[in-house]
């Protein structure tokens, strides 16, 4: 449970760093501070994924709440406006807990007003729950909440400005208003308890989203109020909203409460009853699992992503296999199958659902890792050999024949990508035509995966009984396995160069080579493998992960920052992220024969990531941090890979 009273609930910095997410399982998602004070164009009470899990859009943004006390009105909500904080309900603010839901508790003239907000899972449905405690001898008579809902009816990645377009005329029933403001989107319905509905129609103006001030973009938004619902607290001291892209009846929040408490109870039994953060990194692995028709896929990170092939393959052992979902792997992974083209596996499904993009070369030969974990855990080689195996083996042919940006094999067995202004590998970060870190030739991670691959068909071909591939698949692994040392070792730094092109030579010391260690097929010698491992810790190792480029490097940007333009440029030029300490630990513990005094070394190294979860995470962990302490956390609130990697780390810790 995560916990912040009211020293820190005050103090509106502090309060807004802390961000709180619901999810749904279907790509939609609830998210906004510990204070309800929107700072993002993405936080809202309704992001709906109208085509799941993607065509996510900002139905309903906020609900202004207003107790009122015989007649004395005290307001709860929080917005920033032009030079000013208003109304200032975070001074009421008691608490935020997360226990399992967000929780929110004002405390007003001795009364104490709990709300409780959380996503039905499956529907682009969320709850909202009010109880009231009014302390015995408290003379009033009368308690009245009121409720102004502001809807926005926009894609999460715009914003809403005041038109003449929007219509105002509402669907009022019996417990329920319907909202419909534009006629090509859907409905918004606001189930609710007893109460009185009064039609507004006002335009609140000039809301300030701070973080997208902070990141250089529009960051001012108008939303319109359509109508105030008031509910009567005096007799009956609970009350609830259902809002969703469906109707309902209102007995059903607490019946859904009840559905989701124990739906998150069963996600957590995984875990050791002496270990919680695992439970908590279970809980946070849910969020990132989505339907993708009838099958299972991966939101690669919250806000802004969608289900990305190179993210969800990476995550696939540790959002699945290691919180006992095996079928749930199964289906990604025939998801994914199911649009692999020309050799190469989907780098992105698109956020308004259009045909997938496939630019990249690492998210296809991830695939065959994921395929590889997921038959370690379940022993399942019947269904890889009935749904999966051709797939794979075309992959290798069309690599080995050439496919897209070209990607193909060399003459030294070694693969060979890149097309200039396109970025194929995992550091992709592009500002115009600037390709910020050009990795074309052969990158050193590219060339660790392709050996791992090959090592796995032949495995998998020796299991099938399929004598000629498996000599094919031993034939290319051995040669390049033979000969990646000669080309990539740097004897002057001790480790890798990150790429190869030609003659050129890069020396950069990046954390890309340490998959040549810790993937389950290891290219190198296991003195070579020690020093790369030693060389990353000595300069790229932090509390939160790892740098993407050495401190000392001419080209290090040390804090993520700015316009577009300046944080693309900080990207992966020392940015920490927090994925890369799953595959250091793998190998640190792998130069190190998982001695006991290595593994309580590597328990250390996780500690400033559970603490970061517990506290202001809000039970998530980021997308990166800074490169320079004190490590500041950026980009998404909620990152699958970096769950899933610090999922995998914990539990291998965990194995006696």
């Amino acid at each position: 449970m995560c916990r912040f009273d009211e020293a820190i609930c005050h103090d509106l910095d502090l309060a807004c760093r802390r961000e709180w997410l619901e999810t749904n399982g279907i790509g939609g998602y609830a998210s906004s501070t510990i204070i309800g004070l929107n700072t993002r164009r993405y936080h809202g009470l309704l992001v709906a994924a109208t085509k799941p899990p993607v065509g996510r859009m900002v139905l309903l943004s906020k609900i202004e709440e207003t107790l009122v006390i015989d007649g004395h009105r005290v307001e709860l909500s929080c917005n920033r406006y032009p030079g000013v904080i208003h109304p200032q309900g975070h001074l009421q603010m008691k608490e935020f807990r997360r226990d399992p839901f967000p929780i929110f508790v004002h405390e007003v003239d001795g009364c104490v007003l709990e709300k409780t907000v959380f996503m039905v899972h499956g529907e682009n449905s969320m709850v909202i729950q009010y109880r009231l405690d009014v302390p015995r001898g408290v003379p009033a008579e009368t308690y009245v909440l009121e409720l102004r809902p502001l809807i926005a009816f926009r894609d999460h990645h715009g914003l809403t400005h005041e038109n003449g377009a929007l219509n105002p005329l509402l669907d009022i029933g019996a417990g329920s208003v319907r909202v419909r403001p534009y006629p090509d989107l859907p409905s918004l319905y606001l189930t609710h308890t007893d109460g009185e509905v009064h039609p507004a129609g006002y335009w609140y103006r000039n809301f300030e989203y701070a973080m997208e001030q902070q990141r250089g973009l529009d960051y001012r938004e108008d939303l319109f109020q359509p109508f105030v619902l008031a509910l009567d607290l005096t007799r009956d001291s609970r009350a609830a909203v259902i809002a969703s892209t469906e109707p309902h009846d209102i007995a059903r929040a607490q019946q859904a409460r009840a559905a989701e408490i124990e739906r998150r109870r069963k996600i957590q039994v995984i875990a050791p009853p002496q270990n919680p953060f695992l439970a908590d990194l279970a809980l946070a692995a849910d969020q990132f699992i989505v339907r993708r028709d009838q099958l299972h896929s991966v939101i690669a990170g919250y806000h802004w992503f969608s289900d990305w092939g190179r993210d969800t393959m990476i995550a696939l052992p540790g959002l699945t296999l290691l919180t006992g979902r095996p079928e749930v792997a199964q289906s990604i992974l025939l998801a994914f199958a199911a649009h692999v083209d020309r050799g190469m596996l989907p780098n992105r499904f698109p956020d308004a659902g259009e045909t997938p993009e496939y630019n990249t070369v690492d998210a296809t030969l991830w695939f065959f890792e994921a395929v590889r974990t997921y038959v370690a855990h379940t022993s399942d080689h019947e269904f890889v050999r009935a749904q999966l195996y051709k797939v794979l083996a075309d992959i290798i042919w069309w690599h080995e024949r050439g496919t897209r940006y070209g990607i193909h094999v060399d003459d030294d067995g070694l693969l060979l990508a890149g097309e200039a202004g396109v970025q194929l590998t995992w550091m992709d970060a592009k500002a115009a035509d600037w390709v910020v870190t050009p990795r074309h030739g052969k990158p050193v991670e590219i060339q660790a995966l392709w050996y791992n691959a090959l090592r796995i068909m032949e495995d998998l071909a020796r299991r099938f009984g399929l004598e000629e591939d498996r000599v094919h698949f031993k034939e290319s692994a051995d040669r390049a396995q033979r000969a990646f040392p000669g080309l990539f070792w740097n004897e002057s730094s001790g480790c890798l160069y990150d790429v190869v092109d030609g003659e050129l030579r890069d020396g950069s010391i990046r954390p890309n080579q340490i998959f040549t260690v810790s993937l389950h097929h290891r290219m190198l010698p296991l003195e070579q493998a020690k020093s790369v491992v030693e060389i990353v810790e000595r300069h790229l190792l932090t509390p939160y992960g790892l740098r993407t480029l050495a401190p000392g490097d001419p080209q290090y940007r040390g804090r993520y920052e700015g316009d577009v333009r300046s944080r693309d440029a900080a990207y992966h030029q020392g940015t920490v992220w927090p994925w890369l300490l799953g595959p250091f630990i793998r190998a640190y513990l792998e130069v190190q024969d998982r001695s006991p005094n290595a593994k309580r070394q590597a328990a250390k190294w996780l500690d400033g990531l559970e603490r970061y979860m517990n506290d202001e995470g809000v039970g998530q962990i980021p997308e990166i941090f800074d490169g320079d302490a004190p490590h500041r956390s950026a980009g998404c609130i909620a990152q699958a890979w970096s769950v899933a990697e610090l999922l995998r780390a914990v539990a291998g810790l965990a194995v006696t």
